[in-house]
């Protein structure tokens, strides 16, 4: 059963595995805010640049359809996966990769699953936590750190891949 543990009770932590999906090899030096194509990356067994591409294509053309804030802000910064991602456009470019989203928080209701072990299936996984998102690969994290805050990050949600 998943997300209903004590949560007084010692919780453990998924192992970690620095992985930046590609990143270094493609050429790209520095930090950047590129989880999402880092983590799609990871999970699917893509090129990092493939995923990055399609990424900024897909968000290119989204801001140009779209008239809401964020499509216009990522827009003004050239569309890049390296400054963030639409909700909308990684959303439908991992579906379409194969994956499943899997809701495990509804508003309101508070956090029921943690970035622990015991709280995940052990899968394929990309996980959504606040303002990130990090693959897990047969219960290890993948990922550039390691985001789990000690097994107590909420996850929001999950992508398997079915």
């Amino acid at each position: 059963m998943f997300g209903f543990l004590n949560p007084f009770s010692k919780s453990s932590q998924f192992p970690f595995q620095l992985n930046d999906g590609g990143r270094e090899a493609a050429g790209f030096k520095g930090g950047a805010g590129d989880c999402v194509v880092r983590s799609i990356a990871i999970a699917a067994s893509l090129p990092y640049m493939q995923v990055y591409e399609d990424l900024r294509l897909a968000n290119e053309s989204y801001a140009q359809l779209k008239n809401d804030r964020l499509a216009k802000r990522l827009n003004a910064k050239g569309a890049s996966p390296r400054n963030g991602n639409h909700r909308n456009v990684f959303h439908d470019y991992i579906l379409g990769l194969g994956f499943e989203w899997v809701p495990t928080m509804k508003v309101g209701a508070g956090c029921r699953v943690h970035l622990r072990p015991e709280e995940l299936p052990k899968a394929v996984l990309i996980a959504k936590v606040s303002k990130h998102l990090t693959a897990i690969i047969d219960g290890v994290i993948h990922d550039t750190h390691d985001p789990s805050r000690g097994g107590n990050r909420c996850v929001y949600g999950y992508y398997i891949k079915s």
